[in-house]
């Protein structure tokens, strides 16, 4: 699918939703999986990379009532099996292109009683798994990678507590050990090297389960009478703020824009876009303040204004890790050099999104130099229209998209369909706001 992107010479303006944030609908599907009972989960996301999880459950014996009611967002009611009531798989669970679902699976199937496979895209067999591999094999995990890569071969094995001290803040590290963890005799203390997403701990925390958290260690203690036992979920999944991203700067960079998106996710652990947007001078506010299932959410609205240059680092890289794309957008349109640091992470996602980002950027016009563990984008710039390529990323293809609205002339966006994997939807939830982007082959 190519995508066809032309000047935006109107301001963008409306009220939408965004899809169910993926971080939590990855999460409420595996953890309903090992529930007591029935949980309901509505808004779930319907993406490329959290079908895959869904369909890898189903593998595991688990039953699934899906309400297909919008393409964006389904009702699932989900038949916990138990901790200890999953199937062995009949063949190799594919993952797809997502790492949530490979990394937190591991520590689920390091503990069952059965042997299992893990595999995925092209794409994931090139992702570091030693990241869960080490810190499960202490735990006494059975697990054969090659050289540190997809696919896991999980044997049957007794696991244990530990201290595990990380060396990078990485919530689905952090969450495939809370995970083998449930089936682990004696304490496992996790003692986090920076801040990282929380949301696994508040969704154990809402099934009944106390994973204690005090300043940067996560501790899930052993339960004296016998394995945890998680209640079931009934819940809705709030708005991805990843996904929420790319028409919030859309609307901060395109003059005398303003926009609304309902019911969007705000834990503090996953708005670091908002913390640098508005130290670059956008303008936000937060209305209707809510909770579901744990998570804090509420109505955001964003305006049109003109932006300054930062230095981003420490901490709010870990908050904003998924954003960077749209945030370089951002940093086109910004006086002065935006500068972001600690963000090697960035290299080992779904593609190398620092490397791959430059060259796109520099198509388009941008100033853009790579660093080891990021970039500098001067600004504020007139953006070229130009040939742009996803290279399979769906943040850099939707990236790209919002780019185009802010050229002087066409933008073409080869390979769009991976879009899907994180916001389906995302064209024609763009239009509504009054966006001139359109399908083309």
């Amino acid at each position: 699918m190519k995508l066809h992107i032309f000047p935006q010479t109107t301001p963008l303006a409306g009220t939408i939703t965004v899809p169910g944030d993926k971080s939590v609908s990855h999460r409420a599907v595996m953890l309903a999986a090992i529930a007591e009972g029935t949980s309901v989960i509505r808004n779930w996301l319907p993406a490329g990379d959290t079908i895959a999880t869904l369909e890898a459950v189903q593998s595991l014996g688990v039953r699934i009532e899906i309400d297909k009611h919008s393409p964006q967002a389904w009702d699932l009611q989900i038949e916990g099996r138990g901790l200890r009531g999953l199937r062995p798989p009949e063949r190799p669970l594919d993952c797809g292109n997502a790492g949530t679902c490979i990394r937190l699976l591991a520590g689920i199937l390091a503990g069952q009683p059965f042997s299992s496979v893990l595999d995925g895209s092209p794409q994931l067999r090139q992702r570091p798994m030693r990241r869960i591999i080490e810190p499960l094999a202490r735990m006494g995990a059975d697990i054969v990678a090659n050289d540190g890569r997809t696919p896991l071969h999980i044997q049957p094995a007794s696991l244990h507590g530990f201290d595990f001290h990380m060396k990078i803040a990485s919530a689905q590290v952090k969450s495939a050990v809370l995970l083998a963890a449930l089936y682990a005799r004696g304490d496992t203390r996790i003692i986090e090297a920076g801040p990282s997403r929380d949301h696994t701990e508040r969704m154990l925390a809402a099934m009944g389960v106390e994973a204690v958290t005090e300043g940067m260690c996560v501790t899930l203690r052993e339960l004296e009478t016998g394995d945890w036992r998680l209640t079931p979920l009934d819940m809705t999944i709030p708005g991805d703020i990843s996904s929420a991203a790319f028409p919030l700067v859309a609307a901060a960079i395109i003059p005398h824009s303003e926009i609304t998106l309902k019911n969007v996710g705000l834990n503090q652990t996953r708005t670091g876009l908002l913390d640098i947007l508005r130290q670059m001078g956008a303008q936000f506010s937060v209305q209707n303040r809510s909770d579901s299932g744990g998570e804090p959410i509420g109505d955001l609205t964003a305006r049109f204004d003109e932006l300054h240059a930062v230095e981003i680092g420490g901490e709010t890289v870990v908050r904003a890790i998924d954003e960077f794309p749209i945030l370089a957008v951002a940093a086109t349109q910004a006086m002065g050099e935006t500068a972001v640091h600690d963000a090697a992470e960035l290299r080992v996602k779904e593609v190398d999104r620092i490397s791959r980002l430059a060259g796109e950027l520099l198509k388009l016009g941008v100033d853009i130099r790579e660093r080891p563990d990021g970039f500098t984008i001067a600004g504020p710039l007139r953006l070229r229209g130009a040939a742009v390529d996803s290279h399979g990323d769906h943040r850099l293809g939707m990236a790209l998209a919002v780019a185009g609205l802010a050229a002087q002339s066409e933008t073409q966006a080869l390979d769009a369909d991976c879009i899907g994997d994180s916001f389906p939807g995302f064209v024609q939830t763009m239009r509504a706001l009054g966006a001139k982007i359109k399908v083309g082959e």
